[in-house]
């Protein structure tokens, strides 16, 4: 699969994960990826979830309320002939997690970069804690501001370190027993 950088662009309103987070966070999954279940809530352009395929993840859930990016992603899935790998879902993330929990779904990695002024970057962390959709070895990476600090613990979500790249901060997850 060639990448998918010059295939996507910036749409208004959106802030798209950059090229240097994006490298960063699979350099930081790269042990991971492989054959993984990858779950990308707040898609946008789809950029990181196209990224985890080419890195060679088995398959990618992009949930994006955006009707109109959910359709390009679509477009750009078939062009990049990775359609059979992908499941587009126009939904906003809290429903689509309730949905996946009702359905007893589970994803080894989950990657959410909501919008960073908001609070919805908590409210999807503890909704993933709440629906165990994250499998039993299974990493949650949050992408948020600098300036939010995200809790240590979630009920069954423990923080294991934060990467920061400027004024963008990488929070990794894991599940508790």
């Amino acid at each position: 699969m060639k990448p998918v950088a010059g295939e996507l662009k910036k749409r208004k309103g959106l802030r798209p994960t950059t090229g240097r987070v994006r490298e960063a966070l699979f350099d930081i999954l790269r042990d991971r990826i492989e054959n993984a279940h990858f779950l990308d809530l707040y898609a946008g352009t789809g950029a990181v979830g196209f990224n985890a395929l080419r890195e060679g993840a088995a398959d990618v859930v992009f949930v994006e309320e955006s009707r109109a990016n959910t359709r390009r992603m679509a477009v750009l899935a078939e062009r990049l002939r990775v359609g059979e790998k992908t499941t587009i879902v126009t939904k906003k993330v809290l429903s689509f997690i309730d949905r996946a929990r009702i359905n007893q779904m589970t994803f080894d990695i989950i990657f959410l970069d909501p919008p960073y002024h908001t609070d919805e970057i908590i409210h999807a962390l503890a909704a993933i804690d709440r629906a165990a959709v994250l499998s039993r070895n299974g990493i949650v990476a949050a992408e948020h501001f600098a300036k939010r600090q995200l809790p240590g613990k979630f009920n069954t979500l423990q923080k294991v370190k934060d990467y920061h790249y400027g004024d963008t901060v990488l929070s990794l997850y894991r599940r508790v027993e």
